[in-house]
């Protein structure tokens, strides 16, 4: 037999503050600690490959695909998976998983044991980790919140997640200045057990229901019909591959393009990416209440579509008072991906059945996190052929032209993105 999970958080009798919310909140502090952690890893675990083990930029390039790798390897069947078992549990384990991984490093610096090797087995296990962990996450909110809270519930943890990704990477920084860069990991393993003891805490319970346990292939196979046979979910699937490609080709090439084209050092390069975490802070806060005032397939249109353009501003920095064509490029585009992730994010809680939810999310994701690795060496491919400008604006444009993916998505016209999927014909 395997679990369903189901049951609707009841509605209470007044509007409620989410921060009112006890197991909300817990979750909050937990993934907020968590996200402020990996930020800081982000950093330091590239720093332990360059400083400590004094390994090449091959060695670090690896470290990012061994992260992305298993959304590839298990994405499909970890979604099946999930939607088996009862997901705080999950959560859990996966803390666990990540807080032994992590400590890990340091242990073995201090031995003097630590090689690149078993830095590629901690990033790809703990990438393996990641994916349980966040498909789980993503089906678990739905049974804590009800389904008109869903949206300011995904503002107020993308938005914490943004904050943090303006803190992280300096912290890490100072941390690994201050203890060395393999214990600057120590952060992201103590993030790691706060996160299991919000989760521990947590009061509400998830409502499983036994169902026949059938074979995997057809487990998973559900999910990729669903998809498949959804116009709107293919829409946003194809959108978000192809958005991933180009903007992390971007990504891979912004910092190189900063330093060696316009010639900054490093405080500024991490002022101006500090910006586009701000954009995404502030993004985050204004998804709510832009869903409220548009509507939510109006407002997602306008973040995911309407926002590209400024990306295109960013090819036009250059020294002196034209960098603030990158900082106003990155706010803008920056903003509007995390606003628009958080509508997109609020709709697919509230649109996908609950006992489907695991394998829908891994489906898609599968897609979406399977362009990264391709867009990583793309970026970097084009940067060296045709020199960063030129790449800039080709992947910059081509973000333009992708987004116009949604334009023929079953929403134009709508004030409101469904709650429901169409009954099959």
């Amino acid at each position: 037999m395997t679990a369903t999970v189901t049951g609707t958080p009841a509605a209470p009798a007044t509007p409620r503050s989410l921060w009112q919310h006890a197991d909300f909140r817990r979750l909050w502090i937990g993934e907020t600690t968590s996200a402020l952690g990996s930020s800081v890893t982000a950093v330091a675990l590239p720093l332990v490959a360059l400083t400590t083990l004094h390994a090449g930029v091959l060695a670090v390039s690896l470290l990012t695909a061994a992260a992305w790798l298993p959304w590839l390897l298990i994405g499909l069947p970890a979604g099946a998976w999930v939607d088996r078992l009862p997901r705080r549990p999950v959560m859990m384990v996966c803390d666990v998983a990540l807080l032994v991984l992590f400590a890990s490093v340091p242990v073995a610096a201090a031995l003097g044991l630590l090689t690149v090797a078993q830095l590629l087995v901690v990033a790809l296990l703990a990438g393996t980790a990641k994916v349980f962990f966040a498909t789980a996450y993503r089906a678990y909110l739905p049974t804590l919140l009800r389904e008109d809270e869903l949206v300011e519930g995904n503002a107020k943890l993308q938005g914490a997640e943004s904050a943090a990704q303006v803190a992280g990477p300096g912290a890490g920084g100072a941390l690994a200045q201050l203890f060395g860069a393999a214990n600057s990991l120590l952060a992201d393993a103590v993030s790691f057990a706060v996160s299991l003891l919000c989760l521990r805490r947590i009061d509400a319970r998830e409502e499983v229901v036994a169902r026949p346990r059938r074979p995997l292939r057809a487990e998973i196979g559900e999910g990729l019909r669903f998809v498949r046979q959804d116009r709107l979910l293919r829409r946003l699937m194809v959108f978000g591959g192809a958005a991933n490609l180009v903007l992390t080709g971007f990504g891979a090439i912004q910092v190189a393009f900063l330093v060696r084209d316009i010639g900054l050092g490093s405080a500024a390069v991490g002022a101006l990416l500090a910006v586009g975490s701000v954009g995404g802070v502030l993004g985050a806060l204004l998804a709510p209440r832009l869903a409220r005032r548009m509507g939510t397939a109006r407002a997602l249109l306008v973040c995911k579509v309407g926002t590209t353009p400024a990306g295109l501003l960013i090819p036009l920095a250059d020294r002196g008072a034209r960098l603030g064509f990158f900082a106003a490029g990155a706010f803008v585009l920056v903003g509007g991906i995390v606003a628009g992730n958080v509508i997109s994010g609020g709709f697919m809680q509230a649109y996908c059945p609950r006992e489907l939810m695991g394998r829908i999310t891994t489906t898609m994701q599968v897609v979406n996190f399977g362009a990264i690795p391709l867009g990583a060496v793309l970026g970097g491919v084009l940067a060296d052929a045709a020199g960063y400008r030129p790449t800039l604006w080709l992947l910059l444009g081509g973000f333009v032209a992708f987004s116009t993916i949604l334009l023929g998505a079953p929403i134009r016209g709508r004030r409101d993105l469904p709650t429901r999927p169409p009954e099959p014909s």
